[in-house]
């Protein structure tokens, strides 16, 4: 396994510019994920580390060579595509082992890998099946033992589990998961399943518009979006954003106001002065349902029972917020209930950039 590190990467299309200027170090045996709305950039960015899409300028590193002029099979990267790639006419084994037969690998060791392989992903049984044998859970292991049998020094996976049903993802993100874990070659994972990204990896890179907004674990983009894109990107359902205006408490805190609705408290650890516009940002799970009135008065738009949880769809100020409930709720359209954010768990941007405002507690 080895670094991958990207300096300055940019791509253009004679005048369109499609990435501009990412700076990235993976660590070596680290699993990053690419996400990012569609067009942000990302799988053209692992293209160009795979060697597939030449670079327009900067630089890319894996482990200690720069690679910018080499083909891709000599950047010694393996990559899992979403349409599984495989040739029809051959076996499973035959699959597997093609890029070694043609590197006229040992016959005794090609056997070795592909058994290794096939153990790992749960397909000994398919070996001697062709992919039409074979489901779409199957075939994309199959894809992944073709890559992992060549001992590669990364992976890069372009949104692998994009063509399988809902079930079959969640299946296949565990499998992935614990491919890593037994393997652990270094991995750069596109995909723009925010869900996906965060169960998978290590570290997130959240693109927009062929640019960085923000790196970091699941954690810290959950709990620290660095702008409001981020914040909501990430999380389903996403973050609530309502405008609101910066007031002074009677205990000498701050208080964010939202129109005639009431307000909610925000402490004394911001920099801002009373009168401040600022987007108040609110986690649907951060917000319940109340019989207190000093809660939020809302209306209720929908209801969207999910078994554990129901989303309930609200109208607030002429914009749809999102609450979570547990469990099962009835509630009918037009119904008016009161909302109560949970204090502790406020985030404030910038209105005119939308960068976070923090909290210097």
């Amino acid at each position: 396994m080895s670094r991958v590190t990207l300096s300055g990467l940019r791509k253009s299309y004679g005048a369109v510019k499609v990435v501009h200027g990412i700076d990235l170090d993976v660590a070596e045996g680290e699993f990053v994920a690419l996400v990012g709305p569609s067009g942000c950039g990302k799988s053209t960015l692992l293209r160009m580390i795979a060697g597939l899409e030449p670079i327009t300028a900067g630089e890319i590193r894996i482990g200690d060579r720069v690679v910018n002029a080499l083909d891709p099979k000599k950047r010694n990267v393996a990559m899992v595509f979403q349409n599984y790639a495989l040739y029809p006419h051959m076996t499973v084994r035959q699959n597997i082992s093609l890029n070694l037969r043609i590197s006229r690998v040992d016959r005794a060791e090609i056997e070795r890998r592909v058994a290794k392989a096939a153990r790992l992903l749960h397909i000994e049984d398919y070996l001697d099946r062709r992919p039409a044998q074979l489901s779409g859970g199957q075939r994309q292991r199959v894809a992944m033992g073709r890559a992992i049998v060549r001992d590669p020094a990364v992976f890069l996976f372009d949104e692998p589990l994009s063509n399988l049903d809902a079930k079959l993802r969640v299946q296949m993100r565990a499998e992935i998961k614990a491919l890593h874990q037994n393997v652990r070659t270094t991995s750069v994972y596109v995909t723009h399943d925010q869900i996906e990204a965060m169960t998978l990896a290590e570290r997130i890179v959240v693109l927009n518009n062929g640019r960085v907004e923000q790196i970091g674990t699941p954690v810290e983009l959950y709990e620290t979006p660095a702008n409001r894109f981020v914040a909501g990107f990430i999380g389903s359902p996403p973050m609530n954003v309502l405008p609101a205006t910066v007031a002074l408490g009677e205990d000498g805190g701050l208080s964010a106001h939202i129109a005639d609705l009431g307000a909610i408290a925000l402490g004394k650890g911001y920099d801002l002065a009373p009168g401040s516009a600022v987007e108040l940002g609110l986690r649907p799970e951060h917000m319940r349902l109340t019989d207190d009135d000093d809660g939020l008065a809302l209306t209720v738009n929908q209801v969207e029972p999910t078994g554990a949880q129901t989303f309930v769809m609200l109208d607030c100020l002429g914009r749809e917020i999102t609450a979570v409930v547990n469990g099962m709720i009835h509630l009918a359209p037009g119904a008016r209930v009161r909302v109560r954010p949970d204090e502790a768990h406020v985030h404030l941007f910038a209105p005119a950039d939308g960068a976070r405002i923090v909290n210097h507690r």
